[in-house]
């Protein structure tokens, strides 16, 4: 993970240039890494949302440049369509979308593309309030139902099975208990 934004709760500040953003992803694959995942917004609890046009500026320069020096796959972190657009154009490989292609133009600007793939996380609620007072009546279930229904739309929208990964947003909308039966019921979550 590299967060090219002020505010990100593991590394926020740390590389937003450029350079020092190309610097970390080339330790990063010096390390072992196997896919770089650049995010432009962050969505930490509490986390203020950022216009589609600065994440842009923030992640856009970052995976051209990356894409120049190494053949690594990147993601690109981010909901918004025109992001995703802008990421893909620049050698993006892969949308990793928090909302799991719910906003507008998301699931057409990934169908569009053809070969990216694109994981579909769950999350509850929004970055501002999601761990206020999170509530499952079944979190494993509840979870499953939501990845399995979007899922099933992207598979409409056109974009192949083998493209898409499910992520059940471990930390999410999700108290530590919800996390922990995530984790331990992971075989439902597979089926």
């Amino acid at each position: 993970i590299l967060n090219v934004t002020p505010d990100s709760f593991s590394d926020g500040g740390n590389f937003t240039s450029v350079a020092s953003a190309i610097a970390r992803a080339e330790q990063m694959i010096a390390e072992g890494a196997a896919i770089i995942d650049i995010g432009g917004e962050s969505s930490r609890p509490g986390a203020d949302p950022v216009e589609a046009d600065e994440e842009i500026k923030r992640v856009v320069p970052v995976i051209a440049a990356l894409r120049k020096v190494s053949e690594i796959p990147i993601s690109i972190d981010s909901y918004k369509a025109a992001t995703a657009k802008a990421a893909l154009s620049a050698g993006a490989d892969i949308i990793n979308d928090v909302r799991a292609l719910q906003r507008p133009g998301a699931l057409e600007a990934v169908a569009a593309h053809g070969t990216c793939g694109v994981c579909l996380m769950h999350m509850q609620g929004e970055p501002g309030t999601m761990q206020a007072a999170p509530h499952y009546d079944d979190v494993v279930l509840d979870v499953a139902a939501f990845l399995a229904h979007r899922r099933d739309a992207a598979l409409v929208a056109g974009i192949g099975f083998d493209r898409i990964a499910l992520d059940p947003g471990i930390g999410f909308g999700k108290t530590i208990d919800h996390n922990l039966a995530l984790l331990a019921r992971q075989r439902e979550l597979l089926s």
